[in-house]
This record gives structure tokens, C-alpha cells and sequence, in this order.
């Protein structure tokens, strides 16, 4: 069986988890869910100091004292940023990284750069001089495709438990040594046909272009598969860990 860390995107905790964790558990393996500082739980340690290094150091901290091997990192939205980041500094622990809904970004390239001039614009107005990026109002009829299978009361949970964002973790930009041997990759594809992103792989596009040689798998839903369509997230995973 395997070891998996799940790293949550942004806006949410440990506890978006839930139903993933106990059906991998189900299936016979050891599974560590986190909460990156600053947000959920750890709300309270959200300071302006707070940012992408930070939460790399969280994921390497908790498998280092764990002392977690063969390990299956899998890293949702922007929290495949961080785990880009782990997988660059201990390959050694690491069996495979999963990106869900996500992808190893390029060097020097943050996850505020991803997004066209015209959003950058509208959420520097929502943070002003802040150091906290907001999260979505969680509303299906504005964002219909990255919400799509959320049901009124998982959509209702959202608005309650998600929290601030530190803003630093989608403003610094991601940095890898590249000295370390690549750690095999997967990527579980939701809100774009998985057909789409083999072709953008093939074309070596930026976005995609560090996927090359991954596992492929299509999960058609929105973006937030561990609550639209948790069981068959947990049977993609099953499958990617048993042959990790």
C-alpha cells in the first residue's frame, strides 16, 4: 500500500480532505492530509511573511519527522506549487507527485502570472494594501465550470470554512535546482479534457511542458473533485499509488 500527503489549494485545509482520506484508508494506505500555514486552522499564523517557501517547508517538515518514504505527494490548484518545490529538495522521499487539476509551473513563474491582466486587476483591488487574497464568492451562476458538481450544501460548506489565502503563495514565483533526478509525475485532469493536456504536452506548452513522460487520467468535473466526485477520486488514486 502506499503513503500519500495531500496538499490542498488554496482556501481550504486539512479538513477538504475528509472523504478522500478515509477512502483511501479504506483501501488499505496511510494517508497524511495538511494544512499549510496561514490558512483553515492555521488562519492565525497568516502574516505578510507567509508565502510559498513557507509552504514547501510545511510539506518537507511533516514527511522528514514522519518520516515518510515512497511517498505519494499530491498537490490540488495552487497547492501544486509547493509540491513542485518538495519534489526539487527531497526526490529521495518521494515515489511519485500527482497533480490534480494543477501542473508543475515554470521557473521563475508564479500563480498570479497565470492569470490574463484583466483578473490581476480585479483582485489587486480586492487586496489593496493587504496581504491576503480573498476567497471566491463560491457562486455556480459567475463560475459555472470550476464549480460544476458542487451541490447547494457543499457550496454553503465553502463559504464557511474557506479562509484568506496568504498572498505571498500565489505571488512568489516557483524556483527549482533541477539538480535532482525528476520524480514520475501524474496529472488528474478535471476542468480540461485530458485529451487537451496530452495535446499541450506534446506541444510543449509552458504550463505543460514539465508533464511530459506523466501518468495521465481525465476526472470531468469542476475543480474541486474531492467534494464533486470524491469516490472516483479515490479510485485514481488507489490506482497511482498501487503501482507507485
Amino acid at each position: 500500500m502506499a503513503t500519500f500527503v495531500l496538499v490542498p489549494g488554496f482556501w481550504l485545509g486539512a479538513w477538504a480532505w475528509r472523504e478522500v482520506t478515509a477512502g483511501l484508508r479504506a483501501h488499505g494506505h496511510e494517508v497524511h492530509p495538511l494544512t499549510l500555514t496561514g490558512v483553515a486552522d492555521r488562519a492565525h499564523l497568516a502574516g505578510p511573511e507567509v508565502g510559498l517557501k513557507t509552504h514547501t517547508e510545511d510539506i518537507v517538515r511533516v514527511v522528514e519527522t514522519e518520516e515518510l518514504r515512497d511517498v505519494v505527494l499530491v498537490g490540488h490548484s495552487g497547492g501544486g506549487m509547493p509540491v513542485a518545490q518538495v519534489a526539487d529538495r527531497i526526490p529521495d522521499r518521494l515515489a511519485r507527485v500527482v497533480y490534480l487539476d494543477s501542473g508543475p509551473l515554470p521557473d521563475g513563474t508564479a500563480q498570479f502570472d497565470v492569470n490574463p491582466p484583466e483578473e490581476q486587476d480585479r483582485l489587486r483591488g480586492l487586496i489593496g494594501a493587504g496581504h491576503l487574497l480573498p476567497p471566491p464568492a463560491w457562486d455556480p451562476a459567475a463560475d459555472p465550470r470550476n464549480l460544476a458538481g458542487l451541490d447547494a450544501d457543499t457550496l454553503a460548506l465553502l463559504r464557511r470554512r474557506a479562509t484568506p489565502q496568504p498572498l505571498r503563495a500565489a505571488t512568489d514565483p516557483v524556483r527549482r535546482t533541477g539538480a535532482a533526478a525528476p520524480v514520475p509525475t501524474a496529472l488528474i485532469s478535471c476542468t480540461f479534457p485530458v485529451e487537451v493536456a496530452r495535446s499541450m504536452i506534446e506541444q510543449g506548452h509552458p504550463f505543460f511542458a514539465l508533464l511530459a513522460g506523466a501518468d495521465l487520467h481525465g476526472l470531468p468535473t469542476g475543480h474541486w473533485p474531492m467534494f464533486s466526485e470524491p469516490e472516483r477520486l479515490v479510485a485514481i488514486l488507489d490506482e497511482i499509488g498501487r503501482k507507485s
